[in-house]
Protein backbone atom coordinates (compact mmCIF):
# COMPACT_ATOMS: atom_id res chain seq x y z
CA UNK A 1 0.00 0.00 0.00
CA UNK A 2 1.41 3.56 -0.58
CA UNK A 3 0.74 6.25 1.88
CA UNK A 4 0.33 9.71 1.30
CA UNK A 5 0.16 12.82 3.39
CA UNK A 6 -2.30 15.47 1.59
CA UNK A 7 -2.15 18.79 2.56
CA UNK A 8 -5.23 20.94 2.64
CA UNK A 9 -6.46 24.75 4.21
CA UNK A 10 -7.94 22.76 7.01
CA UNK A 11 -4.49 20.70 7.93
CA UNK A 12 -3.53 17.33 6.17
CA UNK A 13 -5.59 14.34 5.08
CA UNK A 14 -4.12 10.75 4.43
CA UNK A 15 -4.16 9.43 0.99
CA UNK A 16 -4.12 5.77 -0.59
CA UNK A 17 -2.52 5.62 -3.84
CA UNK A 18 -5.19 3.30 -6.04
CA UNK A 19 -5.49 2.98 -10.02
CA UNK A 20 -8.79 5.41 -9.83
CA UNK A 21 -6.49 7.72 -7.96
CA UNK A 22 -5.30 8.76 -4.38
CA UNK A 23 -8.44 7.71 -2.34
CA UNK A 24 -8.55 10.57 0.38
CA UNK A 25 -8.74 8.07 3.46
CA UNK A 26 -9.48 11.43 6.14
CA UNK A 27 -12.50 12.14 4.15
CA UNK A 28 -14.32 8.58 4.96
CA UNK A 29 -12.70 8.39 8.14
CA UNK A 30 -12.10 11.54 9.99
CA UNK A 31 -10.02 9.77 12.42
CA UNK A 32 -7.37 9.14 10.80
CA UNK A 33 -5.30 12.53 9.36
CA UNK A 34 -2.16 11.54 8.61
CA UNK A 35 0.14 8.16 8.22
CA UNK A 36 1.27 8.00 11.99
CA UNK A 37 -2.12 6.60 13.07
CA UNK A 38 -1.66 4.20 11.17
CA UNK A 39 2.09 3.02 11.80
CA UNK A 40 1.11 2.75 15.13
CA UNK A 41 -2.74 0.84 14.77
CA UNK A 42 -1.52 -0.95 11.98
CA UNK A 43 -3.62 -1.54 8.26
CA UNK A 44 -6.60 -3.20 9.18
CA UNK A 45 -8.99 -0.39 8.79
CA UNK A 46 -7.34 0.99 5.36
CA UNK A 47 -7.28 -2.54 3.83
CA UNK A 48 -11.28 -2.58 4.38
CA UNK A 49 -11.87 0.90 3.56
CA UNK A 50 -10.03 0.06 0.51
CA UNK A 51 -11.46 -2.73 -0.23
CA UNK A 52 -15.13 -1.42 0.23
CA UNK A 53 -14.47 1.70 -1.74
CA UNK A 54 -13.27 -0.39 -4.71
CA UNK A 55 -15.88 -2.93 -4.53
CA UNK A 56 -18.34 0.17 -4.86
CA UNK A 57 -19.83 -0.78 -1.47
CA UNK A 58 -18.58 2.30 0.45
CA UNK A 59 -18.52 6.30 -1.47
CA UNK A 60 -14.98 7.93 -1.31
CA UNK A 61 -13.62 10.60 -3.01
CA UNK A 62 -10.77 10.58 -5.56
CA UNK A 63 -8.05 12.67 -5.99
CA UNK A 64 -6.10 13.74 -9.16
CA UNK A 65 -2.36 12.87 -7.93
CA UNK A 66 -0.84 15.87 -9.75
CA UNK A 67 -2.90 18.21 -8.47
CA UNK A 68 -2.38 17.57 -4.85
CA UNK A 69 0.06 19.39 -2.53
CA UNK A 70 2.07 16.45 -0.92
CA UNK A 71 3.79 17.13 2.72
CA UNK A 72 6.27 14.34 3.85
CA UNK A 73 4.72 10.92 4.11
CA UNK A 74 6.00 10.97 7.95
CA UNK A 75 5.17 14.08 9.48
CA UNK A 76 6.09 13.80 13.19
CA UNK A 77 9.02 11.12 13.68
CA UNK A 78 10.12 11.14 17.27
CA UNK A 79 13.69 10.31 15.45
CA UNK A 80 15.40 10.87 12.60
CA UNK A 81 18.46 8.47 12.88
CA UNK A 82 21.07 8.48 9.41
CA UNK A 83 23.76 6.52 8.99
CA UNK A 84 26.62 8.62 7.13
CA UNK A 85 29.62 6.77 4.17
CA UNK A 86 27.26 3.62 4.06
CA UNK A 87 28.27 2.80 0.55
CA UNK A 88 31.79 1.66 -0.28
CA UNK A 89 31.99 3.93 -3.40
CA UNK A 90 30.65 7.21 -1.71
CA UNK A 91 33.35 6.61 1.28
CA UNK A 92 36.36 6.30 -1.12
CA UNK A 93 34.91 9.71 -3.35
CA UNK A 94 34.82 11.44 0.09
CA UNK A 95 38.74 10.05 0.79
CA UNK A 96 37.32 8.30 4.20
CA UNK A 97 38.45 5.41 5.48
CA UNK A 98 35.38 2.68 5.19
CA UNK A 99 33.72 2.25 8.80
CA UNK A 100 33.75 -0.49 11.06
CA UNK A 101 30.14 0.04 12.47
CA UNK A 102 27.77 2.39 11.42
CA UNK A 103 28.34 5.91 11.52
CA UNK A 104 25.13 8.00 13.18
CA UNK A 105 23.92 11.59 12.75
CA UNK A 106 21.11 13.17 13.23
CA UNK A 107 18.05 15.15 11.61
CA UNK A 108 15.57 17.07 13.12
CA UNK A 109 11.47 17.44 11.95
CA UNK A 110 11.93 21.07 10.92
CA UNK A 111 13.95 19.34 7.88
CA UNK A 112 11.42 17.27 6.49
CA UNK A 113 9.52 18.46 3.44
CA UNK A 114 7.29 17.09 0.77
CA UNK A 115 7.26 16.10 -2.53
CA UNK A 116 8.10 18.93 -5.00
CA UNK A 117 8.54 21.34 -2.14
CA UNK A 118 11.21 23.97 -3.14
CA UNK A 119 13.93 24.24 -0.78
CA UNK A 120 15.20 27.61 0.40
CA UNK A 121 19.32 27.77 0.37
CA UNK A 122 20.38 28.81 3.66
CA UNK A 123 21.92 32.83 3.62
CA UNK A 124 25.66 32.08 4.25
CA UNK A 125 26.16 28.54 2.13
CA UNK A 126 27.73 28.19 -0.98
CA UNK A 127 28.14 24.83 -1.01
CA UNK A 128 24.54 22.57 -0.50
CA UNK A 129 24.84 19.21 -2.27
CA UNK A 130 21.81 16.39 -2.49
CA UNK A 131 22.21 12.40 -1.26
CA UNK A 132 20.12 10.26 -2.87
CA UNK A 133 19.12 7.83 -0.02
CA UNK A 134 16.40 4.87 0.97
CA UNK A 135 14.44 5.70 4.42
CA UNK A 136 13.37 2.93 6.61
CA UNK A 137 10.07 3.76 8.70
CA UNK A 138 9.65 1.67 11.92
CA UNK A 139 6.19 0.22 13.14
CA UNK A 140 7.11 -1.60 16.28
CA UNK A 141 8.98 -0.68 18.98
CA UNK A 142 12.56 -2.01 18.76
CA UNK A 143 14.97 -2.45 21.64
CA UNK A 144 17.95 -4.42 21.40
CA UNK A 145 16.52 -6.38 18.36
CA UNK A 146 18.62 -8.97 16.74
CA UNK A 147 19.39 -8.81 12.78
CA UNK A 148 17.09 -11.70 12.17
CA UNK A 149 14.00 -10.06 13.69
CA UNK A 150 15.34 -6.46 12.89
CA UNK A 151 12.94 -6.28 9.43
CA UNK A 152 9.63 -7.42 11.30
CA UNK A 153 9.67 -4.10 13.16
CA UNK A 154 9.47 -2.17 9.58
CA UNK A 155 6.06 -0.41 9.01
CA UNK A 156 7.28 0.68 5.76
CA UNK A 157 10.31 2.71 3.22
CA UNK A 158 10.58 5.72 1.30
CA UNK A 159 12.90 7.56 -1.10
CA UNK A 160 14.59 10.35 0.87
CA UNK A 161 16.91 13.40 -0.03
CA UNK A 162 19.08 14.21 2.75
CA UNK A 163 20.31 17.41 1.19
CA UNK A 164 23.50 18.84 3.06
CA UNK A 165 26.00 22.19 3.72
CA UNK A 166 29.09 21.24 3.10
CA UNK A 167 30.32 24.21 4.16
CA UNK A 168 28.01 24.10 7.27
CA UNK A 169 28.72 20.60 8.22
CA UNK A 170 32.37 21.10 7.82
CA UNK A 171 32.48 23.83 10.21
CA UNK A 172 33.24 21.65 13.01
CA UNK A 173 33.44 18.25 13.89
CA UNK A 174 29.71 17.87 14.67
CA UNK A 175 27.79 17.63 10.92
CA UNK A 176 24.45 18.95 12.61
CA UNK A 177 24.32 21.91 11.30
CA UNK A 178 24.80 21.44 7.93
CA UNK A 179 22.03 18.37 7.85
CA UNK A 180 19.19 19.80 9.76
CA UNK A 181 18.52 22.69 8.21
CA UNK A 182 14.61 23.91 7.37
CA UNK A 183 13.82 21.54 4.20
CA UNK A 184 16.70 19.84 4.55
CA UNK A 185 15.20 15.80 5.04
CA UNK A 186 12.29 16.03 1.63
CA UNK A 187 10.67 12.28 1.78
CA UNK A 188 8.07 10.81 0.12
CA UNK A 189 6.45 10.96 -2.08
CA UNK A 190 4.98 7.44 -0.56
CA UNK A 191 5.08 5.58 1.99
CA UNK A 192 5.22 2.24 0.79
CA UNK A 193 4.51 -0.81 3.54
CA UNK A 194 7.15 -3.26 3.67
CA UNK A 195 4.81 -5.81 2.06
CA UNK A 196 4.94 -4.17 -1.18
CA UNK A 197 8.87 -4.56 -1.21
CA UNK A 198 10.58 -8.43 -1.22
CA UNK A 199 14.18 -7.00 -0.18
CA UNK A 200 15.26 -3.44 0.92
CA UNK A 201 18.69 -4.51 0.33
CA UNK A 202 18.02 -4.80 -3.60
CA UNK A 203 16.67 -1.87 -4.82
CA UNK A 204 17.97 0.66 -8.04
CA UNK A 205 18.26 3.90 -6.40
CA UNK A 206 18.98 7.53 -8.40
CA UNK A 207 19.73 11.26 -8.34
CA UNK A 208 19.31 13.26 -11.26
CA UNK A 209 19.37 17.23 -11.05
CA UNK A 210 18.30 18.79 -14.09
CA UNK A 211 17.81 15.97 -15.97
CA UNK A 212 21.88 14.99 -15.62
CA UNK A 213 21.72 11.07 -13.48
CA UNK A 214 24.43 12.27 -10.99
CA UNK A 215 24.18 9.01 -8.70
CA UNK A 216 23.20 5.89 -9.92
CA UNK A 217 23.58 2.34 -7.86
CA UNK A 218 21.93 -0.37 -5.81
CA UNK A 219 20.79 -0.62 -1.90
CA UNK A 220 22.97 -4.05 -2.08
CA UNK A 221 26.10 -2.29 -1.79
CA UNK A 222 25.32 -0.65 1.72
CA UNK A 223 27.87 -1.62 3.50
CA UNK A 224 25.74 -2.02 6.32
CA UNK A 225 22.33 -3.07 5.34
CA UNK A 226 18.81 -2.49 6.59
CA UNK A 227 18.63 -5.35 9.48
CA UNK A 228 22.29 -4.48 10.23
CA UNK A 229 21.35 -1.05 10.77
CA UNK A 230 18.15 -1.23 12.55
CA UNK A 231 19.50 -3.83 14.66
CA UNK A 232 22.61 -1.43 15.86
CA UNK A 233 20.68 1.60 16.46
CA UNK A 234 18.16 -0.59 18.74
CA UNK A 235 20.87 -1.82 20.96
CA UNK A 236 21.63 2.00 21.87
CA UNK A 237 18.54 3.97 21.70
CA UNK A 238 14.59 2.43 21.64
CA UNK A 239 13.15 3.09 18.17
CA UNK A 240 9.16 3.47 17.92
CA UNK A 241 6.53 3.93 15.49
CA UNK A 242 7.50 6.38 12.86
CA UNK A 243 11.14 7.08 13.86
CA UNK A 244 12.76 7.22 10.09
CA UNK A 245 16.13 5.59 9.28
CA UNK A 246 18.35 7.45 6.27
CA UNK A 247 20.43 4.92 5.40
CA UNK A 248 23.19 6.26 3.46
CA UNK A 249 23.80 7.53 0.06
CA UNK A 250 25.96 5.86 -3.33
CA UNK A 251 28.72 7.60 -4.96
CA UNK A 252 27.74 10.60 -7.36
CA UNK A 253 28.06 13.78 -4.88
CA UNK A 254 28.83 16.94 -5.79
CA UNK A 255 31.50 16.58 -2.61
CA UNK A 256 32.90 14.18 -4.46
CA UNK A 257 33.74 15.57 -7.78
CA UNK A 258 36.85 17.41 -9.03
CA UNK A 259 37.40 20.64 -7.09
CA UNK A 260 36.80 22.15 -10.91
CA UNK A 261 33.51 20.15 -11.33
CA UNK A 262 32.11 21.33 -8.07
CA UNK A 263 28.61 22.54 -9.65
CA UNK A 264 26.97 23.23 -6.11
CA UNK A 265 22.92 23.58 -6.20
CA UNK A 266 22.14 26.68 -7.21
CA UNK A 267 18.37 28.82 -7.56
CA UNK A 268 16.33 26.94 -10.04
CA UNK A 269 18.10 23.43 -9.60
CA UNK A 270 15.32 20.62 -9.55
CA UNK A 271 16.33 16.95 -7.89
CA UNK A 272 14.36 13.99 -8.37
CA UNK A 273 15.61 10.77 -6.25
CA UNK A 274 14.08 7.48 -7.32
CA UNK A 275 13.86 4.20 -5.59
CA UNK A 276 12.85 1.34 -7.43
CA UNK A 277 9.24 0.62 -5.62
CA UNK A 278 8.91 3.49 -4.17
CA UNK A 279 8.35 6.38 -6.52
CA UNK A 280 10.26 9.42 -7.58
CA UNK A 281 10.71 12.31 -5.14
CA UNK A 282 11.05 15.90 -6.62
CA UNK A 283 12.66 18.78 -4.94
CA UNK A 284 13.67 22.23 -6.26
CA UNK A 285 16.24 24.52 -5.24
CA UNK A 286 15.57 28.20 -4.40
CA UNK A 287 17.92 30.91 -3.23
CA UNK A 288 17.04 32.68 -0.06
Amino acid sequence: MNLVTIRTENGNNLGIKTEKGILNVTAAMPDIIDSQTIIENGLSELIELKEKVLKGEEACEFLEEDKLNLGPCVIAPSKIVCVGLNYRKHAAESNSEVPTSPILFNKYNNSLAGHKDVITLPRDSEQVDYEAELAIVIGQEAKEVSQEKALDHVFGYCAANDLSARDLQFRSNQWLLGKSLDGFCPIGPYLVTSDEIDNPNQLEISCTVNGEIRQKSNTKDMIFHCDEIISYISHYMTLVPGDIILTGTPEGVILGAQESEKNWLKHGDEMVVELEGLGKLMTTISEH
